[in-house]
C-alpha cells in the first residue's frame, strides 16, 4: 500500500503516479499524435477505444452519485461520451472492442464497490482532458485545418468558462474530501492502475501505428 505523506490528496495523486504518467505520455502513438503525424484513421482508432471507457466511467459515476464524495466531483460539465461519439462520426470511426478496452471498462465497473477507486479514475481521465487533452485538440485543428469545433468536441467544455480555475477548484474539492489515510493510499494506487490501463490502449495503438503514420507535421 502506498505510504501516506503530509501532502494534499491531489499532490499525492500527481506525485504517486508521475512515473506511470510519463510512460503514457511517451508512448509511440501519443508522441506521434502530439507531433501531428497520425492520420485520420489513427485518430478514429484512438477515439473508438476511448468511447467504451467513457461510457462506463459515466454510467458508474451516475450510479455512485449518491455517495457524497463522488457527488463533490461528479459534474455534468465534464461528461465526454456524447462529444466523443460526435467526433467519431466526424472521423468516420466506430466504438472499438479490444482486450485493452475491455480490461479498462471492467476495472471501472468494479469501482461500483469502491467509490474511492472510482474517484481515482474520474481524476485521471477528466483532469487529463482539461490538461494535455487541450494540446492534442490544438494539434488536430492545425494539422487537419479544422474550424468551428469540427472533430474536436472531445476537447471542448462549453459549460466551463475557464479551464485553469476549474482545475484548481476540482483539486480543492478533491483535497477537501473526508478520506481516511487508507482511502487516500487506495486512491493513489488506483491512479497508477488507471494509467497502466490507459497504457494498454496506447500499446494496442502503437502496434497499429505503421498504418496510421503520416510524415506531415
Amino acid at each position: 500500500m502506498t505510504a501516506v505523506t503530509s501532502m494534499t490528496l491531489s499532490e499525492q495523486l500527481r506525485s504517486g503516479s508521475a512515473a506511470e504518467h510519463r510512460r503514457a505520455e511517451s508512448s509511440s502513438f501519443m508522441a506521434a499524435l502530439a507531433e501531428g503525424r497520425v492520420n485520420a484513421a489513427g485518430y478514429a482508432a484512438y477515439l473508438g477505444r476511448l468511447l467504451p471507457v467513457y461510457l462506463q466511467l459515466e454510467e458508474v459515476g451516475a450510479q455512485l452519485n449518491t455517495d457524497e464524495r463522488v457527488r463533490q466531483l461528479f459534474d455534468v460539465a465534464l461528461l465526454r461520451s456524447s462529444a466523443i461519439a460526435d467526433d467519431l462520426h466526424h472521423w468516420g470511426g466506430v466504438a472499438i472492442d479490444s482486450p485493452a478496452v475491455r480490461a479498462y471498462a471492467e476495472r471501472i465497473h468494479q469501482t461500483l464497490a469502491d467509490p474511492v477507486c472510482y474517484l481515482a479514475h474520474h481524476y485521471t481521465r477528466y483532469l487529463g482532458d482539461l490538461s494535455g487533452g487541450q494540446v492534442i485538440g490544438r494539434v488536430l485543428e492545425r494539422v487537419f485545418q479544422l474550424s468551428d469545433g469540427q472533430g474536436t468536441a472531445f476537447y471542448r467544455f462549453p459549460q466551463i468558462e475557464k479551464v485553469k480555475p476549474y482545475k484548481d477548484g476540482y483539486r480543492s474539492r478533491l483535497d477537501a474530501l473526508a478520506l481516511t489515510e487508507d482511502e487516500q493510499a487506495r486512491a493513489v494506487d488506483e491512479v497508477r492502475v488507471a494509467f497502466a490501463l490507459n497504457q494498454g490502449l496506447f500499446d494496442e495503438l502503437t502496434a497499429e501505428l505503421p498504418t496510421y503514420l503520416t510524415h506531415t507535421a
